[in-house]
């Protein structure tokens, strides 16, 4: 799949109108020198052939270089580990707030934050990354001053200050938690009609020990498999979010590759995001397989 989502990166970027070497030259540019340009990026061959020359150097970790000469593998280098940490905090909050969210929910279904709950998780779900984050923004940054509005970068490229986090994590993390707390509510519902868990109620064991030993085991695996998949979605939000906040990660790097026409530093970009979710869903899987081990 990942290697079809490639090949699909670079036709769509091959279909866009305009001209990689033009934009690297600029608009003076003479069509001698875009026609130079391109025969030394290598853009005057097949794209079939573009495609597994540049195929081929992924598989030995050579991703080449941009069409304006830097190494692709550098930028990936300085950018991306910004993006994870930012998609890894947001990760962290989303599933604090699902298994809270969801045991209080599924616990107490009749209480007030379940009354709260059932609305608001369905509100959060249907409004995008950048409209969460603009009124953040307007609320926390430009009504209160409590958070800094965008991210000033220090020597390492990194943001200065760890309150310039703050936004961009809630930002991405309130769609996502809406979604898997009602994943986790529905899971642990289910897990609490099993007979065993019925007859530990009966039996007068605390409600924690129920939850955790009882409930949680059987509900993991959904409960993770929920979250595997929402790695997808924080990624991709990521890249929406760090442009509203100026935060130094990937997603100024894919803005900037898809503005010169650039297929390689976008299927590397797509590859390296792909990879990491991958390597979650792996683990996911790994977690469902060790959960439910020894059930027929």
């Amino acid at each position: 799949m990942l290697v079809l989502v490639l090949v699909l990166v670079f036709v769509a970027i091959d279909l866009l109108p305009g001209s990689a070497a033009r934009a690297a030259l600029g608009r003076d540019a003479t069509e001698e020198q875009i026609s130079a340009a391109e025969q030394s990026l290598g853009l005057d061959r097949a794209l079939p052939v573009r495609f597994l020359i540049w195929f081929k150097g992924l598989l030995t970790g050579d991703l080449g270089t941009t069409v304006r000469g830097t190494p692709i593998t550098e930028i990936l280098a300085s950018t991306f580990p910004s993006t994870l940490l930012l998609g890894g905090l947001a990760l962290a909050l989303t599933t604090m707030a699902a298994l809270l969210g969801g045991a209080l929910w599924a616990l107490r279904p009749r209480s007030a934050g379940a009354r709260v709950l059932s609305p608001a998780t369905t509100m959060v779900i249907a409004v995008p990354e950048f409209v969460i984050a603009t009124l953040l923004v307007l609320a926390f940054s430009l009504g209160t001053g409590w958070f800094p509005a965008v991210t000033i970068t220090d020597s390492a490229g990194g943001p200065l200050d760890s309150s310039m986090l703050v936004l961009p994590v809630i930002a991405l993390a309130i769609p996502q938690s809406g979604w898997n707390i009602r994943v986790t509510r529905a899971a642990l519902h289910e897990a609490a009609q099993a007979p065993h868990v019925l007859a530990a109620v009966l039996d007068g064991l605390p409600h924690r020990h129920v939850l955790l030993r009882h409930i949680l085991p059987i509900a993991l695996p959904t409960i993770a498999t929920s979250l595997a998949t929402s790695v997808g979605m924080l990624l991709g939000g990521a890249l929406v979010v760090e442009t509203i906040f100026n935060y130094p990660g990937i997603g100024s790097v894919l803005s900037g590759s898809v503005a010169d026409r650039d297929a390689a530093l976008v299927a590397s970009v797509v590859a390296l995001t792909g990879a990491a979710i991958t390597c979650v869903l792996l683990a996911a899987d790994l977690l469902r397989a060790w959960s439910v081990r020894g059930r027929a």
